[in-house]
Parts: C-alpha cells; sequence; structure tokens
C-alpha cells in the first residue's frame, strides 16, 4: 500500500545521438518518496533504425514507486507500438495501486494478452504482440520484488559490490531456450511467448530481495543482446546522475551494433531518512532497556548478598 507519496522531478540529460539512423535516447528521471522507503529510477529509450516508430514501451515514472515495466513491441510499425503500449497501460491499470502477489501479477499479463488480441482486432486482421518484463514491489521498505517477464525483455539485479557482479534474473522464452522448434520466419533466438497473440500460458514470476546499494535493470533485447552483464554494472556503476547512465547503456549498446528499439530502466530504492530515524530509535529504546535490565539485576544481586551475610532469606527472581 502507497503511503505519503511524494513525487521529485529529477532533470534529465539531454543525450547526444551518435548516429543519424537511430533516435537519441529519451530519458525521463524520478525520485519518489514514501514513509519507509526512497525510490531512484530512470529510464532511457531510443528507435532503432531498422524502425520508422519506437516498438519499446515503458512506465512513465509519473510517482508511482512500486510498479515499473519495459516491453517491446514484436512484429513492425504500429501494430508493435500499440501492443507494446497498451501492455504497459494495462499492467499499470491493474498492479499500479494497492497490495500485490504473483498470481495477481499472472493474472494481469494473461488479461493484457486477451485485451491486446481484442483491440488489435478490432482495427485489422494482422496479429500483434509484445514481450515485456516487470517489477513491483511487496514490501513497504522496498526491499522485497516481484519479477515477472514473457519474451526476451531480461531483469538483472546489480549488486552494490563491484565483486560481486551483476545477476540475470530472467530465462529468456525463446524457441532454443524453451527446445522448441522454430516456425518459419522465425530464428531460435526469437521469443516463443508473447503477450497479445495468446503466445503465453504461464508467466514467470519471481520473488527477489535487494540488500542496501542494489539496483534492478530491465531493458529490452535491443540493450541486452548487445551489453553483456559486466558491460551493463560498469556503464551504470559511476557516479554521473541515474539517467545519464541509462542513456550511455543505450549508447553502448548502439556502439555494439544495436540496430533494434532500445530500453533500459533502472530502479534503485533506498531507506527514507523517517525510516532510518524510527528505526534509530527502536534501537535506542532497545539499548536503554537493556541498560536498565542490566542495572536492575546487579542492584538485586548486591541486596541478596547484604542479606545473606545477615541470614536473612530473599526470594530468587528470574532475570
Amino acid at each position: 500500500m502507497r503511503t505519503n507519496v511524494e513525487a521529485i522531478r529529477v532533470p534529465s540529460p539531454t543525450p547526444t545521438p551518435r548516429t543519424s539512423a537511430c533516435g537519441a535516447a529519451r530519458v525521463r528521471e524520478a525520485v519518489t518518496a514514501t514513509r519507509w522507503a526512497r525510490v531512484h529510477a530512470a529510464v532511457a529509450s531510443s528507435r532503432g533504425r531498422q524502425h520508422a516508430v519506437n516498438e519499446d514501451q515503458h512506465s512513465p515514472l509519473d510517482g508511482n514507486a512500486e510498479l515499473f515495466v519495459v516491453a517491446d513491441g514484436v512484429g513492425s510499425g504500429a501494430l508493435a507500438s500499440c501492443a507494446s503500449r497498451e501492455l504497459v497501460a494495462h499492467i499499470h491499470a491493474v498492479l499500479g495501486h494497492g497490495r500485490v502477489g504473483a498470481d495477481a501479477v499472472r493474472t494481469a499479463i494473461l488479461e493484457a494478452d486477451r485485451e491486446i488480441a481484442r483491440s488489435i482486432a478490432r482495427r485489422t486482421s494482422t496479429p500483434g504482440a509484445a514481450t515485456v518484463a516487470l517489477c513491483v514491489a511487496i514490501n513497504a521498505r522496498r526491499s522485497q520484488w516481484l519479477v515477472a517477464w514473457v519474451g526476451d525483455c531480461r531483469a538483472y539485479r546489480l549488486r552494490a559490490s563491484r565483486e560481486d557482479g551483476t545477476e540475470l534474473l530472467t530465462v529468456d522464452d525463446t524457441y532454443r531456450q524453451l527446445n522448441e522448434r522454430s516456425p518459419s520466419g522465425a530464428g531460435p533466438d526469437d521469443p516463443a511467448r508473447m503477450v497479445g497473440n495468446g503466445a503465453v500460458d504461464a508467466p514467470n514470476v519471481r520473488k527477489v530481495e535487494l540488500s542496501a546499494g542494489e539496483m534492478l535493470v530491465l531493458c529490452s533485447d535491443g540493450v541486452h543482446r548487445h551489453a553483456a552483464a559486466g558491460d551493463i554494472a560498469r556503464v551504470l556503476r559511476t557516479s554521473a546522475p541515474l539517467g545519464e547512465r541509462c542513456a550511455r547503456l543505450v549508447e553502448f549498446a548502439r556502439q555494439r551494433g544495436s540496430s533494434d528499439d532500445a530500453t533500459v530502466l533502472v530502479v534503485q530504492p533506498s531507506t527514507s531518512i523517517s525510516a532510518r530515524i524510527a528505526r534509530g530509535f527502536s534501537l535506542a529504546l532497545i539499548v536503554a532497556f537493556l541498560a536498565a535490565a542490566g542495572a536492575w539485576l546487579a542492584t538485586h544481586d548486591s541486596v541478596s548478598r547484604l542479606f545473606a551475610q545477615a541470614n536473612v532469606n530473599v526470594p530468587k527472581v528470574q532475570p
């Protein structure tokens, strides 16, 4: 449940496009604070040169500190863009308020599959679909998250320590990974599961614990096919503003040959000031209680010894 939410807009850097064939990365950044947590999020998204429009979609970063989504339209043109846009909108409409569990996430994705299919069918007989990766917080301190995905959008956990590296949290739903024969016109590394054309029956969901300083990274295949886990860690672990780091990762993928739409969204939770104060106060109370208990026991033992010397029985008191 979201309480005392305050969205703070952070100025986004203006990226410089490195190639005229691809659109410059559009960057958005926001910090949202609740009573117990502070969530810093940023996203960068760029149209690839093989598309007329950017078929990737993502969460708007409008003050929701609980839910973040990246979707990649499958196909081309308006249908792919429509599928990814409607997928993100549906997930936010269903999961963007109140407590969320794994079953609710799966249901929301399956409902989106049917809704998108009906929406596209009203316009054309050509199917449209999208792949997706999302993360949704399930506790007030934003230390526990559900990560869900369909297709080949990915989620990573970026550890706080450089020695611990970056952990891939998802497994691509590709024909190769699922040990399925790819149909004519598709390759083994193309997504075999998608949302919007009935090609999903069991969305993947897992629980993730975040420690202090760790980040969640969501991205489309336009990024991860050209940036390994170590590359992602190296680009995102700098002192630059978070939005600028996202833009640099998109640019890194471009320099490695990415011509597809590319999107990366980073979520970095931390404990809010009020939560740290409350925790410090609680620890102070515990220390004071233990000190008082220790002093009382010491006093009682001294009195017991005095009475013992005077041959007076004193009842035993269990600490």
